[in-house]
């Protein structure tokens, strides 16, 4: 499982997402004092789903190590997700002038390149596999 270069991005990828679900999102000032905000709390329910969602499919990606086919694709969808999240606290980002972001702001765009690159080299593992398969099936002819 380890041996494999996209079980490390995942890995990395997984480890984003959990400090994201953990992590502050922004800081805003108010008469309290300086106010952390998590991103579970920055959209209310669709922010905290959205999430989960991610964290689930990195997971399920980091797992089907032997099926690597659904790790590409789940891989892929995961960057996706990623991406488009990261979209959204852009327009966040620019839209919130009461708020003071975090550098962890930019944990979406790394968990997207991450999850690329795991599904560049699980398409590279299938394509060695099936070229092994192939010249096995010519010698026995």
């Amino acid at each position: 499982m380890w041996q494999r270069i996209q079980t490390l991005y995942l890995a990395i990828a997984v480890a984003l997402t959990a400090v994201l679900l953990a992590g502050n999102a922004a800081a805003q000032t108010g008469a309290e004092g300086l106010v952390m905000i998590k991103y579970t709390a920055i959209a209310k329910p669709y922010m905290l789903i959205l999430l989960i969602v991610l964290t689930l499919i990195e997971a399920v990606a980091l797992l089907s190590f032997k099926v690597r086919i659904l790790q590409m694709r789940l891989a892929v969808v995961a960057g996706l997700i990623a991406f488009g999240l990261q979209a959204w606290l852009g327009v966040m980002y620019f839209t919130s002038p009461g708020y003071v972001f975090r550098w962890t702001v930019i944990f979406p765009l790394l968990i997207a390149i991450c999850d690329f690159l795991a599904a560049r080299g699980a398409f590279q593992d299938q394509l060695v596999v099936e070229s092994a398969q192939r010249l096995r099936s010519r010698r026995k002819r």
